[in-house]
């Protein structure tokens, strides 16, 4: 056992093992001492190198110090808090920062790590091979600047997993507090702006809020500026181009690297708002030179020393911040094959209106007499009508064969076939089968097409395509019931104005007849007892009706005079309207009658009955003819209105529809909207309205 390697897992602990397991438990020292010390009683030396050896089993052979934190497939290797603390070399308690590196493959992220905080050692692995030398995520403690420092798998590497790469990149970015992005090119290009306008944005969508919930759960507080994401470092490297600190044209004179980065970030509609800070370093090596990491190191110092936004952290919170991104962002990725974003550059960018699908043929496929065509399935949608009527026979024989509504079959001569129809109804013929379905085949009891002669389908509905709708209304004219309707509405509408237009005339006789203890009409602008105001103004052009108490003669809204009795100490003996207190005072004495009335109040109360029966009578006439008006609403709807139990608010202004918002239909779109929002009328003869009808702003 005095040999450096355990045979049995030579493969894993090179010569330089005794180093690491040295540096890793400081209960191990090197092996060459190994036999003065005495091991724990019922485990051998052997025991002990033999769990060590399970427990770094990832370590790199190659001769890399670093840890392996994350692999390639995000799994976290260090199970537990205090293994992360042993396997690093970091006392519990202690509070640092973090400092982890991206960019391409190939860009000496590795290299950079090395010179920049362990003095050129070679912690993290560099290789001149083609293969990344860097696979998942490698961690090592840095002691002099306190900084646990993450070395990361590159970007744009050959890969099958690139999405899920992304991620894992995404999640140590996270919980880092700054982030180095090492770029080796003469300019900078989009990828680097398109990794950072992308984490930027998924840390503030995503990541912020999971970490502070995890840390308040945990710990009952959250360190001082997680909710704002790391710093950014910008590491750019030239050797013929200047940095952009050293730009010399006129445009850049006055303007900051940092700010140059931001317009950037502008220019590409990215935004990097999430990162604490943005600071950039240039460098320009000659071919020959070898690349100075002074500026670099010495901006990562004067950032790690700063803890205007973020704090040192105890390392246990850090483990636990990137354990809950493992754990919560873990589910299996589709990776998508890129070049297949190549697609959309030659494909027609029409979309079905009704499911917003894309048409899957080439560009131009119009111009060649090729119809739109998709193989996703379409979703129905009431405007649209989108559907269509397939024989089902043919369906049941393997056909797809499209029938249509007609007025007469192909038999019928011209002059007999609107005798037909009338008798009829239509007709849907299917060209193999023949006449396979008629609206009106018996006197009663007719069945519907869908139930035994055709069967729908739903169809994609493209821009410009108008054969559909011209279809449906050659179908019977599916908007003549709702013609009737509006003729209805209009003519209760002018019935509901003239007696509008009456009401001041009926509030003035109505004073006049009125008994001397009523309250005057014009002096009541609001109910007596809850206020509601009786004043049309605004959006309220609906207001209550205004009633008057018999027995007090205030008024009252129809809800706080809702109740019947009789009141017999003003003359009425039958029962009347009486407001709610009134009633309850009636009720409590008995109704008990109070004799003694004069001739006087008993004509005012006879004038008023006359005059009841007057208004009743003219107001019945409006209720008699909303009752068909709300009956036929139900069944003369175009069908491609959107319903009324569908219609929640205006889709324009999104006000609820309510009493004082009544719901109306566009004749164009069939979706409901308010009466402000559809002031405008226009004839829509593709629905079937040749004259000028309501439609919506939007429309218009």
């Amino acid at each position: 056992m005095d040999s450096l390697v355990y045979a049995p897992r030579k493969n894993k602990l090179s010569a330089k093992s005794p180093l690491i397991l040295n540096s890793l438990d400081p209960n191990i020292n090197n092996y060459q001492s190994s036999k003065e010390k005495k091991s724990p009683p019922g485990k051998t030396i052997s025991d002990q190198l033999d769990s060590l050896a399970l427990e770094l089993e990832d370590l790199d052979s190659s001769g890399s110090k670093g840890i392996l934190l994350l692999d390639e497939s995000e799994n976290l290797k260090i199970k537990t808090e205090d293994a992360f603390l042993k396997t690093l070399c970091v006392e519990n308690g202690k509070k640092v920062k973090v400092v982890s590196i991206f960019g391409n493959t190939g860009e000496g992220k590795s290299y950079t790590m090395n010179q920049v905080f362990f003095n050129g050692e070679q912690i993290f692995r560099t290789s001149s091979s083609q293969v990344s030398c860097t696979l998942g995520v490698w961690a090592k403690y840095d002691p002099n600047l306190n900084v646990i420092c993450l070395d990361t798998e590159g970007l744009l590497g050959i890969t099958k997993k690139e999405n899920q790469r992304t991620r894992l990149l995404l999640k140590v970015l996270a919980v880092s507090d700054i982030i180095i992005y090492r770029t080796r090119a003469e300019r900078l290009q989009r990828d680097l702006f398109s990794f950072l306008g992308g984490a930027s944005n998924v840390f503030k969508e995503h990541f912020s809020a999971v970490l502070q919930k995890a840390l308040l759960k945990n710990d009952g507080e959250c360190p001082a500026g997680l909710g704002l994401g790391p710093g950014v470092i910008i590491f750019h490297e030239t050797h013929h181009t200047n940095t952009l600190d050293n730009i010399h044209d006129s445009a850049s004179v006055n303007q900051s690297a940092e700010d140059i980065l931001r317009q950037m970030f502008a220019n590409l509609d990215m935004n990097c708002d999430s990162f604490s800070f943005i600071k950039y370093v240039g460098v320009k090596t000659s071919l020959k030179a070898r690349t100075s990491f002074e500026s670099l190191k010495s901006e990562i110092i004067k950032q790690l020393e700063s803890t205007e936004i973020r704090s040192p952290r105890d390392v246990k919170i850090i483990y636990r911040m990137l354990k809950k991104l493992t754990e919560k962002f873990q589910s299996p990725i589709n990776d998508v094959n890129h070049q297949q974003y190549l697609m959309q550059f030659f494909t027609c960018p029409d979309k079905c209106q009704s499911c917003k699908m894309n048409c899957q043929l080439s560009m131009g496929h119009k111009e060649e007499g090729e119809m739109h065509s998709c193989n996703s399935p379409c979703t129905f949608q009431h405007q649209y009508q989108n559907c269509v009527y397939l024989c089902r026979r043919c369906h049941k024989n393997g056909e797809r064969i499209i029938v249509k509504a007609s007025y007469h079959t192909n038999r019928d001569t011209t002059w007999t076939s609107y005798f037909n129809y009338v008798w009829s109804g239509y007709v849907i013929e299917c060209p193999k089968c023949g006449e396979i379905y008629r609206s009106r085949q018996h006197w009663y009891g007719n069945k519907n097409p869908e139930d035994s002669a055709v069967r729908t389908e739903i169809v994609h509905i493209w821009p410009g395509d108008k054969t559909h709708f011209q279809e449906r209304i050659m179908f019977g004219s599916y908007n003549s019931a709702q013609k009737v309707v509006d003729g209805v509405n209009v003519f209760t509408d002018m019935v509901s104005n003239s007696l509008q237009h009456a009401k001041m005339i009926s509030d003035w006789v109505n004073d006049k007849i009125a008994p001397s203890y009523w309250r005057p009409n014009h002096e009541i602008e609001a109910c007596f007892k809850c206020n509601i105001s009786f004043i049309p103004s605004g959006q309220n052009k609906i207001v209550p009706s205004k009633h008057h108490c018999r027995a007090c003669g205030e008024g009252f809204c129809e809800s706080c005079s809702s109740q019947r009795c009789p009141v017999p100490q003003k003359g009425w003996t039958d029962p009347v309207r009486v407001c709610d207190s009134c009633y309850m005072e009636l009720e409590d004495r008995g109704q008990s009658l109070l004799s003694g009335l004069s001739g006087e109040e008993q004509n005012e109360v006879r004038a008023r009955y006359i005059s009841e029966t007057v208004v009743n009578s003219i107001s019945a006439v409006k209720s008699v003819l909303d009752i068909p008006k709300d009956f036929l609403k139900e069944s003369a709807r175009p069908s491609y209105w959107t319903p009324d139990n569908e219609c929640i608010e205006c889709v324009l202004c999104k006000n609820p529809f309510g009493p004082l918002i009544p719901v109306h239909h566009c004749r164009d779109c069939g979706k409901g909207v308010c009466d402000n929002c559809s002031s405008s009328r226009k004839a829509v003869p593709l629905k079937g309205w040749d004259s000028p009808v309501r439609v919506c702003d939007a429309c218009r």
